[in-house]
């Protein structure tokens, strides 16, 4: 015990005024450019008319439409200025570019009585030019609340509607949608208007300014969109950012290489916990395992199909699967079924964990657990099944309540969003019973408890802004709140939360101090929160907001590689302190934690690794304006988000996953009937996803980006170029890494949980008999 009482003497209260004087600050500024979202999104006119003031269509057309986009989860399909899927097209750059070929084909006609394709280059040349000026002037009147279409603009709508009737036919020419989608002529209508406005808002001059509402977003110089001053200038300002930031990184560490980061601790100590020692409640927590696996197998499943949607739409091995399960909802379930597996590892690995803080289990722990499984299995299993009935567009009415709300990555109905947030803060209140600071036996360890709690409640506080809006509220005010949960839930808290639990773990095996734990917390949260709060906007370069954006989100989201900087390091130390010899006494057994946890150690170090290279190396790619101004909703974006999500956050899960149930297991039992499994995963789930990124999600992101330079975005995205030969291989190319990672990574997990979980079974089995036989 001498030992923990040298390492916990009070940290300077410094950290915590820091991480607040951070966190602070950085809200600040994303309320601010939140609120300027609302002012300065692309206004939606109340009616668009022609010349002599007749009707086009009105802005409840335009809500009215997004509604439809929404309802028939079209947003896992295709985009709108960027944001969605990779299925279909980006229906704004598609749309836009159709415009401008029609307006130019009636100019030509008005202009020259021919068709563009008789016309000189000089000529043609002209008409280019006045198609992007007729596109670009903005014809809105604010005062009267109307936009005022040319002649040859009201042709090219009234062509759009054909255009995007034709779209929703066959299975193979839009990405393996069900087919005849969309049949009524109303909703084709009202479709079309919110589309051409979302065409109309990306090329239309914003007032005052020489670029359009979504920044000259997409790129598509045939009708003037072309890169702004600011996408360059706040690109080279955001590389001298990210010099600096790595400079004072380094710096600190070669300075204060004895204050940060891990470091063991200098004398022996006795392990406080060891495997077997399990609970009632903890063994409880088993099943939630179990469904993990199970959630982790059925996303890699339809994952899988919904990358062959990619490779070969309309045909799946000689079955039409697009009319039970298109492919809009294969991309619906992966993502969701992704962030179930990782929040239920999450919820239970914390309660695993918080448990240790207590000598005795409170009593009612394990019914209490019990009751959070069953409302967690409700809420995964409706909404999945909401969403499916939501796309069949069986539900009428209650489309947006019970099914598919149609906002990417926040697909489940409102219900299910409001009972996913109360079964959350139902988990924080049961963590806050079990590990309340006041409660904790060891004094030691009531700082951490702390910071454990804070982080926990984060999660659930954090999903709220989810419930900010509806199926009618504007798509630029929609897209800022979405990325609050995407970007800021994710990529924010769920980082505080992951490095809280990892620095808990590793105190609790006592591989390091209270103290060494407390200072990793509070310096990668004060580096993370740095870049990450305000470079939330680094979304919403081009979905409506303004420079101001650009310019602030920009310099600060580079800032989210300068911690991955400091982690890599690092990675020797975190590898040495797993490694330590010195870490029991020889009284026990083994020399080192890793003889107990090795398969989770080797989980944590993946998450490092990703961590650089998926959320540093590709991220720090995607975030410069410039360049994702041309990347934004290519292939590109999943090259950073598949080993940014699985590489940090899944590997994160299945460590927690695997420390969990090796001490609910025996040493035996885990040697015999485990181990193997969890052996072949971990290689099953890193080759494979270095397969996946290496052989077909890089380069295939790397030469759509090529395309979109040479051709324009819309191409990039359009069968012109996804349907091309180079484009299908690399799709093919991914099922070798995808069969990798099913096979020798989920499913290893699966037999495992469920053994374990029968193992545990077993045990209670036993228990009870004993206290019956006691009893008698």
């Amino acid at each position: 015990m001498n030992t923990i009482n040298k390492g916990s003497a009070s940290l300077s209260p410094w950290w915590m005024r820091s991480l607040l004087i951070i966190v602070i600050f950085g809200f600040t500024m994303l309320f601010i450019i939140t609120g300027l979202a609302y002012r300065n999104a692309p206004p939606i006119p109340g009616k668009v008319v022609n010349s002599q003031g007749e009707v086009i269509f009105t802005g409840d057309d335009i809500k009215d439409g997004q509604t439809i986009f929404l309802k028939y989860g079209l947003m896992d399909n295709g985009s709108v200025w960027g944001h969605g899927g990779y299925l279909g097209p980006d229906y704004s750059a598609a749309a836009l570019h159709h415009i401008g070929e029609e307006v130019a084909a009636e100019l030509a006609k008005e202009y020259y009585d021919k068709n563009i394709d008789e016309l000189e280059n000089v000529e043609r040349s002209g008409i280019q030019a006045e198609t992007a000026t007729v596109l670009k002037t903005n014809a809105y009147d604010a005062a009267k609340d109307v936009l005022i279409l040319t002649a040859a603009e009201i042709v090219a709508y009234r062509h759009q509607i054909e255009f995007w009737a034709n779209y929703f036919k066959d299975p193979k020419d839009n990405g393996g949608l069900k087919p005849n989608l969309i049949t009524d002529t109303e909703e084709i209508r009202q479709f079309t208007s919110f589309i051409y406005w979302s065409a109309w808002a990306s090329v239309a001059n914003r007032p005052g300014k020489n670029f359009s509402y979504t920044n000259n977003f997409p790129y598509d110089p045939s009708v003037g969109n072309i890169p702004t001053s600011g996408a360059l200038l706040w690109s080279a300002m955001s590389l001298i950012v990210i010099i600096i930031g790595t400079g004072c990184v380094l710096f600190a560490a070669g300075r204060y290489e004895d204050l940060l980061g891990w470091t063991g601790l200098k004398t022996t100590v006795r392990p406080p916990y060891l495997p077997s020692q399990d609970s009632p409640g903890q063994r409880a927590l088993v099943k939630f395992f179990v469904v993990v696996a199970l959630l982790f197998l059925m996303q890699t499943l339809v994952g899988g199909v919904t990358a062959h949607y990619r490779a070969e739409p309309g045909d799946f091995y000689g079955f039409q699967l697009e009319s039970i399960f298109p492919s809009n909802l294969m991309r619906t379930w992966h993502l969701q079924t992704a962030i179930f597996w990782i929040a239920t590892s999450f919820v239970a690995a914390a309660l695993f964990l918080a448990r240790t803080l207590r000598i005795h289990e409170p009593q009612g722990l394990a019914t209490m657990i019990n009751i959070l499984f069953v409302a967690f299995a409700i809420v995964i299993g409706g909404s999945l099944l909401g969403e499916w009935l939501g796309i069949e567009n069986q539900l009428g009415d209650w489309w947006f309540l019970l099914g598919n709300q149609g906002w990417e990555f926040l697909e489940l109905g409102r219900i299910w969003q409001y009972l996913m947030v109360i079964g959350l803060f139902a988990w924080f209140g049961l963590l806050f019973w079990i590990a309340r600071p006041k409660n904790v036996d060891n004094p030691d360890a009531r700082p951490l408890a702390r910071m454990f709690l804070v982080a926990s409640l984060a999660i659930p506080v954090f999903y709220v802004p989810a419930l900010f809006y509806d199926e009618r509220s504007h798509f630029t005010v929609v897209d800022t709140w979405r990325f609050w949960i995407i970007h800021l839930w994710v990529e924010g808290f769920f980082e505080f939360f992951a490095t809280t639990i990892v620095a808990f773990i590793f105190y609790r095996l006592n591989l390091t101090t209270r103290n060494t734990a407390l200072r990793v917390i509070y310096l990668d949260a004060i580096l993370f929160f740095l870049g990450g709060l305000i470079g939330t906007g680094h979304h919403w370069y081009f979905n409506g907001q303004t420079h101001f954006n650009m310019a602030l989100s920009g310099l600060f989201s580079v800032l989210e590689v300068v911690p991955l900087t400091l982690l890599t390091l690092d990675a020797w130390k975190f590898i040495k302190t797993t490694r330590r010899e010195d870490a029991f006494e020889p009284l026990f057994e083994f020399t080192s934690p890793t003889v107990h946890h090795i398969r989770t150690f080797h989980f944590l170090m993946a998450v490092g690794f990703w961590n650089f290279l998926g959320a540093g190396v590709f991220g720090f790619l995607v975030n410069l304006p410039i360049i994702s101004y041309y990347e934004v909703g290519t292939i590109m974006t999943p090259t950073h988000g598949h080993p940014a999500m699985m590489g940090v956050f899944g590997m994160l899960a299945i460590a927690l996953m695997t420390f969990s149930i090796r001490h609910t297991v025996d040493d035996d039992f885990w040697d015999k009937h485990l181990e193997n499994y969890f052996r072949i995963s971990f290689w099953g789930c890193n080759i494979g996803l270095a397969m996946m990124i290496i052989m077909s999600l890089f380069p295939g992101g790397a030469l759509q980006i090529w395309d979109v330079l040479e051709n324009g975005y819309w191409h990039a995205r359009s069968l012109d170029y996804t349907a091309s030969e180079g484009a299908r291989l690399l799709e093919w190319l991914r099922l070798p890494g995808d069969i990798v990672f099913i096979v020798f990574g989920a499913f290893p997990l699966v037999i495992a949980s469920i053994k374990a979980w029968i193992h545990v079974q077993e045990i209670e089995k036993r228990e009870k008999l004993g206290e019956t036989i006691n009893m008698q």
